[in-house]
């Protein structure tokens, strides 16, 4: 089995919760939007930072994330790092964060009329998402059951992020 199988089948209800807790927003309505931008916005820097420490490569959202929120009046100021020890878990970790960009192209065709959408829209280069499927697959080749596990660990760690974010807990608003 191969490495984004195995995560696609050991995280699945993982990756429902985070669909089913997020999925409740109204991406037409500017509050529910914004209400949706901020819980991403406590979990995606400190996602894209573990993802970072294994693809160097990776085009960051949290930026995105950030104008987008100004544009909407909420005052964000979203931390660029990298986890600097990278780790099997990392591996996980860029399975859910590349992934949210796959379904963040989907959402996007959802966002009110006149609303910022530069988060959602980021979608990947031609070729980008296999890219980095293979390179997760050969990652993980010849790996042992515990790195395997780790691995699961990292995206499931990933997904938990997201759905704890999603608990009403605002950004200030620009005054």
């Amino acid at each position: 089995m191969s490495a984004i199988a195995l995560l696609r089948a050991r995280t699945a209800a993982s990756h429902e919760a985070v669909d089913s807790v997020f999925g409740i927003n109204d991406l037409a309505d500017p509050v529910s939007y914004r209400r949706f931008l901020e819980a991403h916005a406590r979990a995606l820097p400190e996602a894209e930072s573990r993802a970072a420490a294994i693809w160097p490569a990776l085009r960051r959202r949290a930026p995105l994330l950030e104008a987008d929120l100004r544009a909407l009046g909420v005052a964000a100021t979203l931390p660029i790092s990298t986890d600097s020890n990278p780790a099997p878990e990392h591996w996980g970790a860029l399975y859910v964060v590349e992934g949210s960009r796959l379904g963040g192209g989907l959402l996007a065709k959802r966002v009110g009329p006149g609303l910022p959408a530069a988060y959602l829209s980021a979608v990947h280069q031609p070729g980008e998402w296999r890219a980095i499927r293979q390179a997760i697959d050969a990652a993980a080749v010849d790996r042992d059951e515990d790195w395997l596990s780790q691995m699961v660990a990292g995206a499931r760690a990933t997904f938990d992020l997201y759905e704890a974010a999603s608990a009403p807990e605002p950004i200030r608003q620009a005054s």
